[in-house]
C-alpha cells in the first residue's frame, strides 16, 4: 500500500511538473512566435477604426506585464484626438496594454482585445462650445476587415487605469474636472448597446469648477459605482455608487438622458447620519492643518437633488434642492480657552427652473453657544427681488473675540460685540409698496477684522442701524444707520444716514472720509486681483423724494464733493468696464457737477467737465431721466469698443476669434447733451481725424447735429441718428456732405467704399459726395441691404477713369482707342436707393468728341440693368444704344433700348427678408445672420475684369455701318 501511494504521489508530481515546465515554456514561447502577428493586428485595427493620430516608441508582447493575461504593451505612446482636435494629444501614457484572448491567437482568424491597460497616463479630455468631442476617435466601417488572421478586434470586458492625470474641460456645459493619481477599475461588455458597468476608482486630488467657481479642490474621493448605459437612446442610470470624499461617506444615484434639444435628469446626492468632522474633510486643503487640531463633535445629514429638463430653446432648466442638518454640533481648537457648542442646523432650500427669483429657503433653526454668548436665527422666505414673502427671527448677543478665540482660524482675527434682535414677517412687492412688518436692531461695538492677505487691520468699527415697519407698508418703513464708522491705515470714515417713509424718501445722508478701495479689498481677497483705487467723500445730502420730483429744489439741502480716483465701474450698455482715472464731483441741489473727470475706456481717452440734473430723484425713484450738459475732449476714441461682442475658439482650439453679439444699446432713462471733440477717431478701417459735433442721447436715441469730421484728407460735415430696438435691431439715418476729396484714397482706406464703388480701383482725381442714407442693422451691426432708402449726388470734379470696363470694351468694338480711360469732369451722378435697387439718374458727359450718357439700375445683390447711349461726333446726334443686364461678376452688354426693370425686394419691418420666398417671423425683431446680408452691388459697373469675358450680343458694335440701330439725340 505504502508502495502504490509513493507511486501515485510521484505520478502526480511528475504529470505536475510537466505541466507547469509545459505552461512555462509556452508562456515564454507564445509571446515570441506570434509577437509580430499580433503586433500587425493591431495596426490594422487602429488604422481601421481611429480617427486619431497613434505614435509609440515599440512594443513587447508578454504574460507577465499583466498576468495572467497576454499582453501586448505600446511604449512612450501618444494618441491625438479626433476633429477639431487632431492637433491636441488625446492620451499620452507610460505604456498602453491590450488584454489579448489567447484562444483567438492560436485558433481564431481574428485577434480578440478583451482588456486595456493605461499606466502613468494624461488623459487629456476636451468638448468645445459646440459640443464637440475630442474622444470620438472609434469609427465603424461597412468594410469588411474580418476576412482572415489579418485584423484584430475590440471586445473590451476590463480597463484599468494606474497612477494617471485626468483633464475633463467642457465649454458647453462651462465644467472642468482634474483629477490627480487617478486610479480606475471598470467591468461590463463595453461594445454592448445595454450593459452595467461596474467601477471601482481612487483619486488623490480632485478639482471641480463649474462656469469659473471652484466646487472641490484637491480632495480625495474614493468610488464604488454601478451604472447601466444604453448606447442606443444615450440614457445613463446610476443605479449604485457609493463615494467617499475626503472622508465624507457620499450615496449618487440617479439617471441622465440626452434628449433630442437638451438633457433630462434625475441626481440625487446625500450623506446620512455622518460625523460632523467628516463634513469639514471636505473643505479646502489649507484648512487641514487647522483639523488636525481641532476637536469636532456632532452629526451632520445632507441631500442635494438636481430633477427635470434642460431645454435652453424652451427656457427649461432643473429644480434644484438642498437640504443639511447639524445635531450636537461641537468645535473647540486645542488652543481654545472653551468651544463653540450646541451646534444647530436645519436648512432647506428650493430653486425652480433654476431662477432665482422664484428661491425658497426655509432656515427653520440656526444655532450655536460660545462661552454663554449665543446665536439664534429662523428664516423662511419665499422669492427674491422684486416680491418675496418673509418670515424672520435672528437673536444675537456676540463677543465676536470668544468665537474667534475658540475657531482659532488660521490667519483671521476677529473681534467686536455684536447684539442683533430682528424679526420681520410680511410682503415685500415694490409694486404694491407693501413692506413687512419688522423691528429691527443691529449693533455692532469696537469691531476689528485682520486677514492673511493684508498686514493691517479694519479696526475702530462701529456700526448702529435700526430697521422699523410697523403697518406693513412703504409709508411706514424706516431705516436708520447712526452711525457707521471705521478706521483703516489711519484714515477714519464715517457715514450716518436715515431713510423715512419708503412712499416718499425722506433722507438724510453725511459722509466724510477716504476710502482705499484697493486696499480695503485685499483685506478679503488673496493678490494679483485688478482692484485698485479710492474714493474721498465729504458730503451732506437732506431732502424729500416729492421736492425733487416736483421742482422744489429751494427744499433740499445737497452739498458737498466725491473725489474718485482708479475706480472701474460696469455698465449693461458698455461692453467693457470703464475706468475713472480721476474724477472731482461737486453736489449742488440736484445737481452733481463734474470737473477733472479722466477715464479710460479700453483704448480709448476721455476727458468730460459738466454736469447732470436730477441727481437725487433719478436715484430714489423710477422710471426718471437723467438730464445733463457735458464738454467731452479725447486724443483717441474707438468706437468699435462700445459694440458689444462675443469671443469664440476656432475650430482648432489654437486661436480666438471675436463676433459682434448685438447692436448698441442707447438708455432710454439720459437726457444729455455732449459736445464732443476727439483728435483721432477708428472705426473698422477707417481713421477719422478731428471729429466735433453735439451727440443729443434722449429717449433711448441718439442724435449727431453739425458734425464734422476729417477723413482721407478732406472735411465733411455729417448728421447722423440711431435707435435701438432690444439687443438685435437698430435703426439709423445718416447725412454726409464732402465737397472734395480724393477719390483713389477713398478706395484704398475705406473698404465699404471700395465695396460699393468698385469702378474707382482705378479712378484718379476729385469727386464730391452730398447723401443721405438710413435703414436697419441687424445684430452685427451690418445694414439689412433691403431696409435702405437714400438719395444723394456724386459729383465728378475732374477724375481719369482707368480701367472703366464698359468704356473700354465699347473702345475695343468701335476701334475708337480715345473712349478708352476717359478723362471726366464737372459730372454730377444722383442716384436713389429703394426696396434693394440703386437708381441712376440719366447723366451725360464728352470723351474725346463722343456724348456719352448713363442711367438705370442696379441691385445691392450684384444684379444690373444699365442703359448707355454713345453720341458719334462731331455733335452726337447720332447715337448708339447700349444696354448692360446680368450680374456685377459676369455683365452683358447688348444692342438697344428695351429692358425690364429688376424686381425689387421690399423690406418689410419684423420680417426678415432672407430667402424671399418664405419671409421668417420673429416677433417685431428680424434677426440676420450674416450669410443673410448681401454685398453691396455698385452703382456704376466694375473695372475689374469678370469671368467669363462679358459677351456682346446681336452683332459686334461697329464705327457706323448701315444696319446698326442708332437714334437721334433726345
Amino acid at each position: 500500500m505504502k508502495k502504490n501511494n509513493k507511486s501515485l504521489l510521484f505520478k502526480i508530481l511528475k504529470i505536475t511538473g510537466i505541466t507547469f515546465v509545459i505552461s512555462l515554456l509556452l508562456l515564454i514561447l507564445l509571446p515570441i512566435l506570434f509577437a509580430d502577428t499580433i503586433t500587425e493586428r493591431v495596426k490594422i485595427l487602429a488604422n481601421n477604426h481611429l480617427e486619431g493620430e497613434l505614435n509609440f516608441k515599440d512594443s513587447e508582447l508578454s504574460f507577465f506585464k499583466h498576468f495572467p493575461s497576454l499582453t501586448l504593451t505600446l511604449n512612450e505612446l501618444n494618441l491625438n484626438g479626433s476633429k477639431p482636435f487632431k492637433e491636441k494629444s488625446l492620451v499620452a501614457a507610460k505604456e498602453i496594454g491590450f488584454g489579448i484572448d489567447v484562444w483567438s491567437v492560436v485558433f481564431g482568424s481574428q485577434t480578440q482585445i478583451e482588456e486595456l491597460f493605461l499606466e502613468e497616463a494624461k488623459i487629456n479630455i476636451l468638448v468645445n462650445k459646440k459640443g464637440e468631442a475630442n474622444y470620438n476617435i472609434y469609427k465603424s466601417t461597412s468594410k469588411d476587415t474580418t476576412t482572415s488572421s489579418e485584423s484584430a478586434s475590440l471586445n473590451l470586458e476590463n480597463i484599468q487605469i494606474n497612477n494617471s492625470h485626468l483633464i475633463y474641460n467642457d465649454k458647453s456645459t462651462k465644467i472642468q474636472i482634474e483629477a490627480k493619481g487617478f486610479n480606475y477599475k471598470g467591468k461590463g461588455d463595453l461594445l454592448a448597446s445595454n450593459f452595467n458597468l461596474k467601477t471601482s476608482a481612487q483619486i488623490d486630488s480632485l478639482s471641480f469648477v463649474y462656469d469659473k467657481s471652484e466646487y472641490l479642490k484637491n480632495k480625495k474621493v474614493k468610488a464604488d459605482l454601478i451604472t447601466k448605459i444604453n448606447t442606443n437612446s444615450l440614457s445613463f442610470v446610476f443605479e449604485k455608487n457609493d463615494l467617499v470624499i475626503n472622508k465624507l461617506p457620499v450615496e449618487f444615484t440617479g439617471f441622465f438622458d440626452f434628449l433630442k434639444n437638451g438633457y433630462q435628469m434625475d441626481f440625487k446626492l446625500k450623506t446620512e447620519d455622518s460625523n460632523l468632522d467628516d463634513l469639514f474633510t471636505a473643505l479646502p486643503a489649507e484648512y487641514v492643518s487647522w483639523m488636525t487640531e481641532t476637536k469636532m463633535k456632532g452629526k451632520t445629514s445632507a441631500f442635494l437633488t438636481l430633477k427635470g429638463k434642460y431645454i435652453a430653446a424652451e427656457n427649461l432648466s432643473p429644480e434644484l434642492n438642498f437640504n443639511i442638518k447639524v445635531r450636537d454640533g461641537y468645535v473647540k481648537h486645542t488652543k481654545a480657552p472653551y468651544p463653540v457648542e450646541g451646534i444647530y442646523l436645519n436648512l432647506d432650500t428650493k430653486l425652480p427652473n433654476l431662477d432665482i427669483n422664484q428661491l425658497k429657503v426655509r432656515l427653520d433653526s440656526l444655532y450655536f453657544d460660545v462661552n454663554k454668548n449665543n446665536l439664534s436665527a429662523i428664516l423662511i422666505s419665499d422669492g427674491f427681488g422684486e416680491k418675496m414673502t418673509v418670515d424672520s427671527k435672528i437673536k444675537s448677543k456676540l463677543d465676536l473675540a470668544f468665537l474667534n478665540n475658540a475657531l482659532q482660524i488660521p490667519n483671521f482675527k476677529l473681534a467686536g460685540n455684536l447684539d442683533a434682535d430682528i424679526i420681520s414677517k410680511g410682503n415685500y412687492s415694490k409694486k404694491e409698496k407693501k413692506f413687512p412688518v419688522t423691528s429691527g436692531n443691529f449693533e455692532l461695538k469696537n469691531g476689528f477684522i485682520q486677514t492673511a492677505y493684508y498686514p493691517k487691520p479694519i479696526q475702530n468699527i462701529n456700526l448702529k442701524a435700526k430697521l422699523n415697519s410697523t403697518t406693513g407698508n412703504f409709508k411706514d418703513a424706516s431705516f436708520v444707520l447712526s452711525p457707521a464708522n471705521f478706521t483703516f491705515e489711519g484714515e477714519p470714515f464715517t457715514m450716518t444716514a436715515s431713510f423715512k417713509n419708503f412712499d416718499d424718501i425722506n433722507y438724510d445722508v453725511k459722509a466724510k472720509g477716504t476710502l482705499n478701495v484697493a486696499r480695503i479689498y485685499k483685506v478679503f481677497s488673496q493678490k494679483g486681483l485688478d482692484v485698485d483705487g479710492f474714493i474721498k467723500a465729504d458730503l451732506s445730502l437732506a431732502g424729500k423724494q416729492s421736492d425733487a420730483s416736483n421742482g422744489r429744489i429751494g427744499n433740499l439741502k445737497n452739498s458737498g464733493t466725491l473725489e474718485v480716483k482708479n475706480i472701474k465701474t460696469t455698465s449693461d450698455y458698455l461692453a467693457k468696464p470703464f475706468l475713472i482715472e480721476n474724477g472731482l464731483f461737486t453736489f449742488n441741489q440736484d445737481k452733481m457737477y463734474f470737473s477733472n473727470f479722466n477715464g479710460k475706456y479700453g483704448t480709448s481717452d476721455i476727458t468730460m467737465n459738466g454736469n447732470l440734473e436730477n441727481v437725487i430723484n433719478f436715484v430714489l425713484s423710477e422710471n426718471q431721466i437723467l438730464k445733463g450738459n457735458f464738454n467731452l475732449t479725447s486724443n483717441f476714441l474707438h468706437i468699435n469698443e462700445f459694440i458689444p461682442t462675443t469671443t469664440f475658439e476656432n475650430e482648432d482650439e489654437n486661436e480666438v476669434r471675436t463676433e459682434v453679439s448685438g447692436v448698441v444699446e442707447i438708455p432710454t432713462n439720459l437726457n444729455v447733451s455732449i459736445q464732443t471733440n476727439a483728435v483721432k477717431t477708428q472705426y473698422d478701417d477707417i481713421t477719422i481725424e478731428n471729429l466735433s459735433g453735439n451727440i443729443l442721447i434722449e429717449n433711448g436715441t441718439l442724435k449727431l447735429t453739425n458734425g464734422t469730421i476729417g477723413i482721407i484728407g478732406a472735411t465733411a460735415k455729417m448728421d447722423a441718428f440711431y435707435k435701438n430696438e432690444g439687443t438685435q435691431k437698430a435703426y439709423f439715418d445718416y447725412k454726409i456732405n464732402a465737397s472734395e476729396f480724393d477719390i483713389k484714397r477713398a478706395y484704398n482706406e475705406i473698404k465699404m467704399f471700395r465695396e460699393i464703388v468698385t469702378a474707382a480701383e482705378n479712378a484718379e482725381g476729385i469727386v464730391g459726395l452730398n447723401y443721405s442714407i438710413k435703414g436697419v442693422l441687424n445684430n452685427q451691426m451690418e445694414p439689412v441691404m433691403p431696409s435702405l432708402e437714400g438719395k444723394g449726388t456724386l459729383s465728378v470734379k475732374k477724375v481719369k477713369m482707368k480701367g472703366f470696363k464698359l468704356l473700354n470694351v465699347v473702345s475695343a468694338k468701335t476701334e475708337n482707342p480715345d473712349i478708352k480711360d476717359p478723362d471726366i469732369s464737372k459730372v454730377d451722378i444722383k442716384t436713389t436707393i429703394k426696396n434693394n435697387i440703386v437708381t441712376v439718374e440719366r447723366f451725360k458727359f464728352k470723351v474725346a468728341g463722343f456724348r456719352l450718357r448713363f442711367e438705370g439700375q442696379t441691385s445691392l445683390d450684384g444684379k444690373l440693368n444699365l442703359k448707355m447711349r454713345i453720341g458719334l461726333p462731331p455733335l452726337g446726334i447720332i447715337g448708339i444704344p447700349i444696354k448692360i443686364q446680368g450680374t456685377q461678376e459676369n455683365p452683358a452688354i447688348k444692342l438697344g433700348r428695351k429692358s425690364e426693370d429688376l424686381e425689387e425686394t421690399e423690406y418689410i419691418d419684423g420680417i426678415s427678408p432672407v430667402n424671399l420666398g418664405e419671409p421668417t417671423l420673429n416677433n417685431t425683431t428680424p434677426t440676420i445672420q450674416n450669410d443673410s446680408v448681401p454685398k453691396v452691388a455698385p452703382t456704376v459697373p466694375s473695372t475689374k475684369e469678370p469671368t467669363p469675358t462679358p459677351s456682346l450680343q446681336n452683332d459686334s458694335i461697329p464705327k457706323v455701318v448701315p444696319g446698326v440701330p442708332v437714334e437721334k439725340v433726345d
